[in-house]
């Protein structure tokens, strides 16, 4: 009897998994696909069945590491283990962030005859204009997108770090909805907006007549956060005496309410936010050291706006959707106020580029921003032309508003 090709075998064992999932030569050539690829890609197998793997994913004409980006098959090749990256795809639906997977198929010879390859779409955030959550494309926001996919089945603490407004509470929600806690609360401490007398009592909670005001039992944030995530948002902010708390409750997971005496147990995942330098504050002595450590497990560095300004038309487009729910007509954007807005270096990142935005539409009237609406305000110059270079513009950008 002719033994089974074992590439059939494996092709037949592949339409019992629920990802998408194709087997590809040692060539780039798409051999099989199981129906969840089918089924997701909304394509027969005509479309893709011995094609490059790189054209019908990327429309490349070249393999992915020939085109500037990172190829699982190269390294999977050299190193005859899976590897894992995060890609931008191109879908029916339109380019879309997927977790790319894939192992490589060894013979008797240990020699690399095939690969299989798992495709799981990131839900967490767009490559497309949307009206809620992250977006972006450029390499740079792909990366922080890649590490977040990376640490979130854990539960070491993440520590997002870098300058104010550049979304560490949406990573840190995306995170989260990553998460085996997705299912949990997703508790946001302003570590900036509690006064230090407050501070305790409003983490732990407290205990009725713990003091003057204390009507009645009150739960902590630590206990709202119970199977969940707990942000310590600008956690640079925490004061000296309530670090040590801190501490002691991330080191042994329990804690007391103030004005109590039973030990409680939290349980929780730890994920913290930053502008500040904590190695410089630990340096000086206005942050903990041995905190520094705990919450440093896996540090995540957001970049600036001004380090993606390929995403800028996107976010645009998000923005003035987002913000422009309640007025319901349609806005648009001269290429001229798109390139001095691309040639701006936006210091105060995407919280500035909003409310650049909200106030250049209110000196429109009739629904289109130009240059001269992004220039003195009752709060001076919004935007001063800066590096770096603009990017190229070509006609006019248009975005639509709609009510959500």
């Amino acid at each position: 009897m002719p033994s089974p090709n074992p590439l059939s075998a494996l092709a037949s064992f592949l339409e019992h998994e629920a990802d998408p999932m194709i087997i590809l030569d040692t060539d780039y050539n798409v051999m099989a696909a199981n129906e969840a690829y089918q089924r997701h890609y909304g394509a027969d197998g005509s479309t893709y069945l011995g094609h490059k793997c790189y054209r019908v994913s990327h429309h490349y004409d070249l393999p992915c590491d020939q085109a500037g980006e990172h190829c699982p098959m190269r390294r999977a090749h050299d190193t005859k283990r899976p590897d894992r990256v995060l890609h931008i795809h191109h879908t029916p639906r339109g380019p879309e962030h997927v977790d790319v997977e894939l192992r490589p198929i060894l013979n008797a010879q240990h020699q690399v005859i095939a690969y299989v390859e798992r495709i799981r779409t990131v839900r967490q955030a767009s490559a497309r204009a949307e009206d809620a959550g992250l977006v972006g494309r450029s390499s740079v926001f792909t990366h922080a997108l890649e590490l977040v996919q990376r640490v979130a089945p854990t539960m070491l603490p993440v520590l997002f770090l870098g300058e104010s407004g550049t979304g560490k509470e949406l990573f840190a929600s995306a995170l989260h909805e990553t998460s085996a806690r997705a299912d949990g609360p997703f508790v946001v401490v302003d570590c900036s907006g509690v006064a230090d007398p407050l501070f305790e009592s409003e983490l732990f909670g407290y205990e009725k007549g713990a003091f003057t005001g204390a009507a009645q039992r009150k739960l902590g944030l630590v206990e709202t956060a119970q199977k969940g995530t707990l942000f310590l948002d600008e956690v640079g902010d925490i004061p000296l005496s309530m670090q040590v708390k801190l501490l002691r409750l991330i080191e042994t997971g329990t804690f007391r309410r103030v004005g109590g005496l039973e030990t409680l147990t939290a349980d929780f995942r730890l994920v913290a936010a930053t502008h500040k330098s904590l190695a410089a504050m630990v340096a000086d002595g206005s942050f903990r050291q041995d905190l520094y450590y705990r919450i440093n497990a896996f540090p995540i560095r957001l970049p600036p706006l001004r380090d993606r300004l390929d995403d800028l038309p996107m976010l645009i487009e998000s923005l003035l959707r987002r913000t422009s729910k309640d007025r319901g007509r349609r806005v648009t954007l001269t290429s001229g106020a798109l390139g001095l807005m691309q040639r701006y270096s936006w210091p105060g990142n995407i919280r500035e580029l909003r409310n650049a935005l909200e106030r250049a539409r209110l000196f429109t009237e009739d629904a289109v921003i130009g240059p001269e609406h992004l220039g003195d305000t009752v709060d001076g110059p919004i935007l001063k032309p800066t590096a770096p270079p603009p990017l190229p513009v070509t006609g006019r950008a248009s975005f639509r508003t709609r009510k959500f």
